[in-house]
C-alpha cells in the first residue's frame, strides 16, 4: 500500500508541474504560470484521486485480513497525497519564489520531451481494438482448456499456524512445501516471532477421516526437509512442545470459499458501477461513462487472460485469490486515474476548440497529456516492479498483477476508453467527428 501510494503521489505532482510548464510555454510570467498551473490542475487531481479512493473504500469494506489493511493504507495515502501535493507543495514553491525569485521546472534532458506531439491516436483505434480482441479471445480459449489456478480463498483448504524454534527463510519453506504438496501453498508471517501461517488446498476435495492426517504428514515431510531431518513427528503436533510445531489449525470449507468469491464479485462490480456513475456526474456525458466502463472491463479481462495463459509456466504462484482481487481493484483505480486526466483535458478542449472536429480535439487532449502519462506510468511501473522483484514469493503474484496492470491501464486509457467514447459520439453526431487530414491535425 505504501509503495503504490508513492506512485500515486508522484502522479499528482507530475500533473501540477506539467501544467505549469504548459503555462510557461504560452508565454506567461513564472509567478502567473505557477498560480494558473495549480489552479488548472485541481480538477484532474481531484477527479483522478476520487475514483481511486472509491475503489479503495469498496476494497476495505469487502476485503478480509491483510487485504483490508492494504486498502486502509491506500486510503490514508491518497488523502495525504492530495493534501501534500496541492497545499504543502504550493507553499514550498511560493516560499522558494519569495526567497530566490526564480524556479525551473525542466532540465536540458526533459525540456523538449514530448513537446507538441502530433500522433493520430483516433486514426489507429481499429488496430488496437483488433489487438485487444485477439488477446481476450485467446484468454477465453485458454480458460476453457486450462482454467485458472484457484487459491485457497476460492476453493477451500487447510490452514496451519506453525511456530519455528529459529528464524526461517520464507522462500525456502515455500519451495519445499510446493514440492511436497504438488501445489504452491500460501505462506504468511504471523505477528508472533518465527511463526508462519501455511495454507494449502492439498486434498481439500477429498473426504474421509484420514484426510487431515495425510495433509499433516505432507506438511511435516516438507518442513522436516527444511529443518534437515531433525524434526520429531510427535512433538510437531504438540502445541506445547519446544521445537518446531503446529500451534493451531483450521479447515476453510467450500461455504467460506464461496462467500469470499461472491464478495469479490460484488467488490469488482460495485467499483465499476461507482466509477461509471462518478464519471457521468463529473463529465455530464454518457459517452464518457461507457468509454470508462469499456476500459475497466478491458483491463480486468486482459489481467485474467495472462493469469489463465501463463499459470504453471512462470516461476511463481499465479493463483486467483483475495490478493489478486485487491490487485484488480487497485488496477481499476489506477487505470481510471489515467483515463480521468485525459477526459479532464478533453472536457477543457471541447469548450476551447468548438470549431474543431471531435477527433482533432481528442488527439490534441491525448497529446497534451502524453508527457504526464509516460512519466507517471514509468515511475509507478518502477515502484511496483521493484515490489515484484524484492517483495518475496508470498506477494509475487499480486505484484505481477499490479505491474502488468500499470501497462494495461496506461494502454487502455489511450487506446480503449477515449476511442470508445469517440465512436459513441461519432455515431451520435455523424460527420461532425471525422478525423482531420494529416496536415490539419492539432497538437497540444
Amino acid at each position: 500500500g505504501i509503495a503504490l501510494t508513492m506512485g500515486i503521489a508522484v502522479d499528482a505532482n507530475v500533473i501540477i508541474y506539467e501544467r505549469i510548464k504548459e503555462e510557461l510555454r504560452e508565454g506567461k510570467a513564472l509567478a502567473i504560470a505557477i498560480k494558473d498551473g495549480f489552479k488548472h490542475s485541481y480538477s484532474a487531481i481531484i477527479d483522478a484521486n476520487v475514483v481511486t479512493i472509491m475503489t479503495a473504500f469498496i476494497l476495505a469494506y469487502f476485503g478480509l485480513g491483510p487485504i483490508k489493511g492494504f486498502a486502509v493504507v491506500l486510503i490514508i495515502g491518497i488523502i495525504f497525497t492530495m493534501f501534500t501535493a496541492v497545499l504543502l507543495g504550493r507553499l514550498v514553491i511560493e516560499w522558494w519564489m519569495e526567497r530566490k525569485g526564480h524556479l525551473t521546472f525542466t532540465t536540458k534532458l526533459s525540456e523538449n520531451f514530448f513537446i507538441n506531439p502530433k500522433f493520430n491516436w483516433i486514426g489507429i483505434r481499429k488496430r488496437t481494438y483488433i489487438l485487444s480482441t485477439v488477446i481476450i479471445v485467446a484468454g477465453i480459449v485458454s480458460f476453457f482448456v486450462r482454467g485458472f489456478e484457484l487459491g485457497v480463498d476460492f476453493k477451500g483448504g487447510w490452514s496451519y499456524n506453525v511456530a519455528f524454534d529459529k528464524a526461517m527463510n520464507q522462500d525456502v519453506i515455500q519451495k519445499s512445501l510446493t514440492t511436497t504438496f504438488g501445489t504452491s501453498p500460501i505462506i504468511k508471517a504471523v505477528d508472533v516471532q518465527n511463526t508462519y501461517n501455511i495454507t494449502t488446498s492439498y486434498l481439500i476435495s477429498e473426504e474421509g477421516d484420514e484426510i487431515s492426517k495425510q495433509v499433516v504428514d505432507k506438511l511435516f515431510q516438507g518442513l522436516n526437509e527444511v529443518e534437515g531431518g531433525k524434526l520429531d513427528r510427535q512433538a510437531f503436533e504438540n502445541p506445547d512442545s519446544k521445537g518446531t510445531r503446529i500451534i493451531s489449525s483450521a479447515k476453510v470449507g467450500p461455504t467460506v470459499a464461496d462467500d469470499i468469491f461472491k464478495s469479490s464479485l460484488w467488490a469488482i462490480s460495485l467499483s465499476i458501477l461507482a466509477i461509471c456513475f462518478y464519471i457521468f456526474i463529473r463529465f455530464k456525458k454518457w459517452e464518457f461513462s461507457l468509454g470508462a466502463v469499456a476500459s475497466l472491463v478491458h483491463d480486468t479481462a486482459i489481467i485474467l487472460v495472462f493469469f489463465t495463459l501463463f499459470h504453471g509456466f512462470l516461476p511463481f504462484s499465479m493463483e486467483i485469490d483475495q490478493a489478486f482481487i485487491a490487485a484488480i481493484l487497485t488496477i481499476l483505480g489506477y487505470s481510471m486515474n489515467d483515463t480521468v486526466v485525459v477526459f479532464d483535458r478533453l472536457r477543457e478542449y471541447l469548450g476551447k476548440y468548438d470549431k474543431k472536429s471531435t477527433a482533432e480535439v481528442i488527439n490534441a487532449a491525448i497529446n497534451s497529456t502524453l508527457n504526464r502519462t509516460v512519466m507517471t506510468s514509468l515511475i509507478t511501473f518502477l515502484v511496483v516492479f521493484l515490489l515484484f522483484i524484492f517483495g518475496g514469493s508470498s506477494i509475487r503474484g499480486f505484484a505481477f498483477a499490479l505491474t502488468l496492470g500499470i501497462v494495461v491501464g496506461t494502454y487502455s486509457s489511450i487506446f480503449i476508453a477515449t476511442p470508445v467514447m469517440y465512436d459513441l459520439m461519432k455515431k451520435k453526431h455523424g460527420d461532425l467527428t471525422k478525423v482531420a487530414p494529416e496536415k490539419d491535425k492539432v497538437s497540444a
